[in-house]
């Protein structure tokens, strides 16, 4: 099996640079030890204008059914002959992928001590698979590699037998990648995925430790590919478990960077010292007992809850038969996890486990699966906001999802000075982007209530001092005239 790398370049910027971000001399032919065969590096063109690097990969099919024991592929008893007469030393696949990651390991990590300023720069670059195996077809190449930067990805059916046209295409296509917007180590990450993607099989047993190769090959590209669902569940040679690991934390990545955030501040809902409920416990009891009797008043029983955190509340509303449909949605999938070992969703029963689901979401998108419920609740979620981005939270859920009750609770700020432990001027948690006054948080519930069609009612929760008033204020929001168009205008509803 075989690949080539060409680039282009000038006097001053020579195409033979090529070869230091290789770590592959052009003017020598290396030859690399592999474990199912012997990888050649060689240089067909050098010189300052055009340089091609090519990988040739050598296997030995005794060797590669010695090593895997009949297992994998064309290892079953009545398939012996299959073992030693087969495509692989010929077709690009996981072979070949491994060994692109061990001859250009340094390259593929894209450091290069020599030219760190070459690495780190695109490269006019030209990509040549003469063999391609793919399960899927012409198209499908183009769907994995059309949205990478690529100026051009031509794929050439390869015939089944070029003296027997009527015989039609193989499986197999030669693949021409070219393109100026890449950095090498982008191009040589991609191909390290999609290869034994596209041959839909692996010549090794894929192992947890897998997801991390694969995030790592696909940092900047995967998390927001149009197919990242195939590439996933392909790569990790459809083990369900690790596929759904890696689409979790993928789709953490891409909440995370449409956000511009790192991911650490985006999966934040869980505290590593301890649960995040305020101390003392009862008023975090106090605040779903106020909650469950809103809802119960309003007569909900499809009932969505927005940053549902470790599924306290959850556990709550499924303690009462009333509430038929529970659905916790929440970015953090550390936090959801929690919440599902918290409702011991793997040992429910059949007609409980009806009840209720986790979605990961974030509360600043709108989103077709929150629409339709009776109610939705913002237990201690709306001062984790960023104050820019609460009109966005706003749209989402009155403007787009529009419940006919929605239930608000937030910290009252005045109510501070009367915790023993609380540092004067200090908010209650770490992440709290703000906290509310009574009055600021009135002004606020009153002005969302007016834009979207609803009216607004308050309620203190906890010891209400006759000062500063209760440690939590909550605001009950019930649409009004039964509506369901939004009442956002165009501009609110780009802006959020």
């Amino acid at each position: 099996m075989f690949l080539t790398i060409s680039t282009t370049g000038t006097p001053e910027r020579p195409a033979t640079d090529l070869g230091f971000l290789l770590h592959k001399h052009p003017e020598r032919a290396q030859a690399f030890s592999t474990s199912h065969g012997t990888a050649h590096v060689l240089y067909p063109e050098a010189t300052a204008e055009r340089c091609t690097a090519a990988l040739l990969l050598e296997v030995d099919p005794v060797a590669l059914v010695r090593r895997g024991k009949g297992k994998g592929r064309g290892g079953a008893p009545d398939a012996a002959l299959a073992q030693y007469v087969n495509d692989r030393p010929y077709a690009a696949s996981s072979l070949l992928a491994v060994a692109l990651a061990q001859v250009f390991k340094t390259a593929l990590h894209g450091q290069c001590r020599a030219l760190p300023e070459r690495a780190a720069e695109p490269l006019p670059l030209r990509i040549e698979v003469p063999v391609l195996p793919a399960r899927g077809g012409a198209e499908l190449v183009r769907e994995l590699f059309g949205p990478l930067g690529w100026t051009t990805v031509d794929t050439e059916p390869v015939a089944l037998d070029a003296e027997f046209p009527e015989w039609g295409d193989s499986r197999y296509v030669r693949l021409v990648l070219e393109g100026e917007g890449l950095r090498l180590a982008d191009a040589l990450n991609q191909l390290y995925v999609l290869l034994p993607v596209l041959d839909d099989a692996k010549h090794y047993w894929v192992a947890p430790d897998e997801v991390d190769k694969l995030l790592r090959a696909g940092e900047g590209w995967l998390a927001t590919h149009p197919r990242r669902e195939l590439i996933t569940t392909r790569y990790l040679s459809r083990r369900r478990g690790l596929a759904r690991e890696a689409s979790e934390r993928l789709e953490l990545v891409r909440l995370a960077e449409a956000d511009g955030l790192d991911v650490e501040d985006v999966d934040n809902a869980v505290d590593e010292a301890g649960d995040t409920e305020e101390r003392p416990v009862p008023l975090a009891e106090h605040r779903r007992a106020a909650i469950l009797a809103a809802l119960r008043a309003a007569g909900a029983t499809r009932v969505l809850d927005l940053g549902c955190g470790q599924g306290q509340l959850v556990q709550a509303l499924l303690k009462d038969t009333r509430f038929t449909e529970i659905v916790g949605v929440d970015v953090s999938m550390r936090a959801l996890t929690v919440a599902a070992r918290r409702l011991r969703l793997d040992r429910m029963s059949e007609r409980q486990a009806a009840r209720v689901k986790l979605l990961q979401g974030s509360l600043a998108y709108t989103d077709k699966r929150l629409g339709g419920y009776d109610a939705a609740v913002l237990s201690e979620v709306v001062e984790h906001v960023d104050l820019p981005r609460l009109p966005a939270l706003e749209y989402a859920v009155f403007g787009a999802a529009r419940p006919r009750t929605v239930v608000v609770t937030t910290p009252n700020v005045e109510y501070n000075v009367r915790w023993e432990t609380l540092p004067a001027g200090h908010v209650r948690h770490g992440d709290h982007r703000f906290e509310w006054t009574r009055a600021e948080f009135g002004e606020w519930a009153g002005a969302v209530a007016g834009r979207h069609g609803y009216t607004v009612e308050f309620t203190p929760v906890g010891a209400d001092d006759p000062e500063v008033g209760a440690p939590t204020q909550m605001a009950v929001f019930t649409r009004s005239g039964g509506e369901d168009e939004p009442r956002t205008t165009k501009q609110e509803e780009d802006r959020a």
